[in-house]
């Protein structure tokens, strides 16, 4: 009797949002479209792969936020923490991580197979650029949140690749500087790179995970080879 009334339940409430919104049938035509039999091929995927990991990336994000702290005084201690103190934290910590590794690498897989199957020409240009954007942003995903233990690793490591920023003609210094709050790193870029790394990308990426998915839902997938 209990599955009954679950389900029962779980139809009283649909009905009550299709009453006020006409949400079912809208929800149904977007989530009954048919997927092409080539669709379930390991390297078409990959995608799906890559945006499994930013959720988790996500989860265990939130997690790691609610310890650490961002300032130069408290930020390595505060990961030691997390690793030595906090129940499973060493877990959370090395998923985290390592999620991040396998996101940047299926994300570029993902964009390969875009390429050498042809997926990116007309009529999905649009989904190319947008696609290019995310993968832009996951790098930057990877570079910001690379300083956050602030350790002898993570300030060179930090330090050498924003330097590339440096070389662009013209405006390579501006850039550098609004990057770093200043000529070096210190506890301003600290705080500069957690801010974009906790605000402002997952806000660019999901608005570009939205345009993506949206033109992905109005074309369909692209052919085989």
């Amino acid at each position: 009797m209990e599955a009954p009334s679950r389900a029962n339940w779980w139809t009283r409430v649909g009905d009550w949002f299709d009453e006020r919104f006409d949400v079912r049938i809208p929800l149904q035509a977007f989530l009954k479209k048919p997927v092409p039999k080539h669709a379930i091929r390991w390297y078409f995927c990959l995608g799906g792969i890559t945006f499994a990991l930013f959720v988790i990336q996500g989860v265990t994000g939130i997690l790691l936020s609610l310890y650490y702290k961002p300032t130069p005084e408290q930020a390595y201690d505060s990961i030691l923490f997390i690793m030595n103190n906090v129940r499973f934290g060493w877990l959370i910590r090395s998923i985290h991580s390592w999620s991040a590794s396998l996101m940047i690498a299926f994300c570029v897989a993902h964009m390969l197979r875009v390429f050498i199957t042809g997926s990116y020409k007309n009529p999905r240009e649009l989904n190319w650029v947008a696609g290019t954007f995310l993968l832009l942003l996951t790098l930057a995903f990877g570079f910001t949140g690379y300083l956050l233990p602030w350790d002898q690793k993570a300030l060179w490591g930090s330090t050498v690749g924003s330097e590339i920023l440096g070389v662009v003609p013209l405006i390579g210094d501006a850039l550098l500087g609004l990057l770093r709050g200043g000529a070096e790193i210190t506890g301003l870029t600290l705080t500069r790179f957690y801010g974009l790394h906790m605000l402002v990308l997952p806000v660019l990426v999901f608005i570009f995970l939205a345009v993506h998915f949206v033109i992905i839902r109005r074309q369909g997938i692209s052919g085989p080879l």
